[in-house]
């Protein structure tokens, strides 16, 4: 049996991408920041980084884990923190090149490609910078399908590859190796270093082979994301196509009428509360948050919730509305769409469904929650 089809870590849907130049940087940015489930980071300084990169090094090449030899080292990068510290706190120009050497001194061997962790928000754009200032491709996949708020809610942990030493680096240049014993004590340690960071440090782990990926990762998400950036820009109804293209649903369409937002332990925490508006006047739905958008409530009734994505988006524009960009008065449409099938497994749910984030209710996919598509007015 193919063990990517068991996992659940497939190939998504859509037309290959093979470079990202500076042609279609702005169609990754706004796919990451839907993909990104309100987290992940900021997209628009990310996507200025990569134009920076871009005209620095040249076009980034994509390719697929098929493309590597089976015992390449691939580096997934990604951004650890506080969203709301990362859209102020600028990424510095070595942070890539040292986790390089750390990941190269880990695995005996050079990197042969870069990963994005995660493909949601300014994680899965940063990585295309990375890879210019490196000079190495970039791996059409990710560890989510999605963006998640704590270390060990990636695919690979899912499907069991090896929990390697892990480097991290912040911007002052100090550089750390966690070796731990399992992925509870590298979250733990982790973020302890994140939050002695200023909140937010740049991070490789889970570094793997290739052969070890071909099972694990989410393939085919920086194509999936570009493909959903070309959508928005281009479509006269972004919001309908985009629920289409996702298998969504329209949860609400409204104003946002309250918000809390604080940073605690290395993470964003809070609320978003939104009242209905046209069809959907006099509903109210309530959406909690740790970094990204967790669950949707309706009187105390679960909507949807992770590891399903939940995403705001401007009532018409369809663009997506971070976590730390959630601001009283905006319109917004909430949508929803079922997570890849990798989350939906019985380990999957143990990794990153309600439960472990401390919720008592068990999980219940969105469409069956949720009606079919309909179109907000």
């Amino acid at each position: 049996m193919d063990h990517a089809a068991d996992t659940g870590a497939g190939r998504s849907e859509g037309a290959d991408v093979r470079q990202i130049d500076l042609s279609n940087i702005e169609e990754l940015a706004r796919g990451c920041a839907v993909l990104g489930t309100g987290g992940g980071g900021e997209t628009r300084t990310a996507a200025a980084a990569v134009r920076h990169a871009i005209r620095e090094h040249g076009p980034v090449e994509v390719i697929g884990i098929d493309d590597l030899s089976p015992e390449d080292v691939i580096m997934p990068l990604s951004g650890v923190g506080a969203p709301t510290v990362s859209a102020e706190m600028m990424p510095g120009l070595g942070e890539a090149a040292r986790l390089r050497d750390a990941a190269e001194e880990i695995m005996g061997r050079a990197v042969a490609a870069v990963m994005a962790s995660e493909i949601g928000g300014g994680n899965g754009v940063m990585p295309a910078a990375w890879a210019a200032q490196l000079g190495l491709p970039l791996v059409d996949a990710d560890g989510m399908g999605r963006a998640f708020p704590e270390l060990p809610m990636v695919s690979m942990y899912v499907a069991g590859v090896p929990v390697r030493p892990m480097a991290m680096t912040d911007v002052y240049g100090n550089v750390s190796i966690v070796r731990a014993t399992d992925a509870a004590s590298s979250e733990r340690i982790g973020r302890a270093i994140c939050v002695a960071g200023g909140c937010h440090v740049l991070m490789s782990d889970y570094l793997m082979t290739a052969a070890e990926a071909a099972s694990a990762v989410v393939h085919g998400t920086i194509s999936k994301a570009v493909e959903l950036g070309n959508l928005l820009l281009t479509s006269p109804d972004p919001i309908g196509r985009l629920a289409a293209r996702m298998n969504g649903r329209v949860l609400m369409t409204g104003k946002i009428v309250d918000v809390e937002r604080r940073i605690t332990g290395g993470f964003t925490r809070g609320y978003v509360s939104v009242s209905g508006a046209g069809m959907d006047d006099g509903r109210s739905m309530r959406i909690e948050v740790q970094n990204e958008f967790l669950v949707a409530l309706e009187q105390n009734e679960v909507r949807a919730c992770v590891p399903d994505s939940i995403v705001l988006v401007h009532a018409e524009t369809g663009e997506a509305v971070a976590t730390e960009n959630v601001r009283y008065g905006q319109r917004v449409t909430i949508l929803a769409w079922p997570s890849v099938p990798i989350w939906r497994t019985d380990r999957g749910l143990q990794v990153a469904g309600p439960g472990a984030f401390g919720y008592e209710f068990g999980f219940v996919p969105v469409e069956q929650r949720v009606e079919g598509i309909h179109t907000p007015v």
